[in-house]
């Protein structure tokens, strides 16, 4: 794992240095970030929001049985913000898209397209990897500040449904538990993770070799790296901002 992570390093500064040269161009940008996020924003709406709901479920009776009930919207504004949906969307988008940037470049490493792109005199890692880590690095967290929004709607629903919590009260709970510091937070943990996703996914593809079996090996692996890396990086984040 050290060695792989010092191929994105270095994967990471030639997509940064292909960039800041103007050399990435708009349009694979665009179409990067709709294949990452656009694509993936139905399937994470749809985890954020139930697992809202299941939080909703598991602390409203708790919190009326004591008598704080007042606090359920605060509590589950800040888990849905802190922890859930920056995680659970990396999460998705990672299974979904970051899975399919491996398995694209697998398969152009192992037919030899990368080869052809060597032979034109352009760095194969600034072509691939430099508009799938900006377009990540951009729309992750917008779909993650999307996600926050629909989860506190979701614990909102629920908590009506099953306790009776009026909407009012709920707001003014998350409100008052709420900081901008924790929005922040969220968004850079959101720029992170997409930027791993696409990085680690894309180095996994492009370290492929061999042929179609190992394209499957390597998108497998993608998925199970690119988690790894992701949850270490939460804790880092975590443990510098929350500690």
């Amino acid at each position: 794992m050290i060695n792989f992570l010092g191929k994105c390093m270095m994967n990471l500064y030639k997509s940064a240095c292909y960039t800041l040269s103007g050399r990435s161009r708009f349009t694979s940008v665009i179409a990067q970030a709709a294949s990452i996020s656009y694509d993936s924003l139905i399937i994470s709406l749809v985890i954020v929001f139930v697992s809202a709901a299941v939080i909703a479920i598991q602390v409203s009776k708790q919190f009326l049985m004591s008598g704080a009930e007042a606090y359920v919207g605060g509590s589950i504004a800040i888990v849905m913000i802190r922890e859930i949906a920056p995680g659970f969307v990396a999460l998705a988008i990672g299974a979904r898209a970051g899975t399919a940037i491996s398995a694209e470049i697998a398969n152009m490493q192992v037919t030899s397209q990368v080869d052809a792109i060597k032979t034109l005199k352009v760095d194969p890692v600034g072509y691939f990897f430099s508009p799938r880590i900006v377009a990540a690095g951009i729309t992750v967290p917008m779909v993650v500040l999307i996600a926050e929004v629909v989860g506190i709607l979701g614990g909102l629903i629920v908590s009506y449904f099953t306790i009776g919590l009026h909407p009012a009260r709920y707001i003014t709970s998350v409100w008052l538990w709420l900081s901008a510091k924790d929005i922040y937070i969220s968004l850079l943990k959101a720029f992170v993770f997409g930027i791993l996703i696409a990085l680690v996914c894309a180095t996994q593809g492009y370290e492929t070799k061999g042929g179609a079996k190992d394209v499957g090996i390597s998108t497998t692996r993608a998925a199970v790296l690119s988690t790894v890396y992701m949850l270490f990086a939460d804790f880092i984040i975590n443990l510098i901002f929350y500690l």
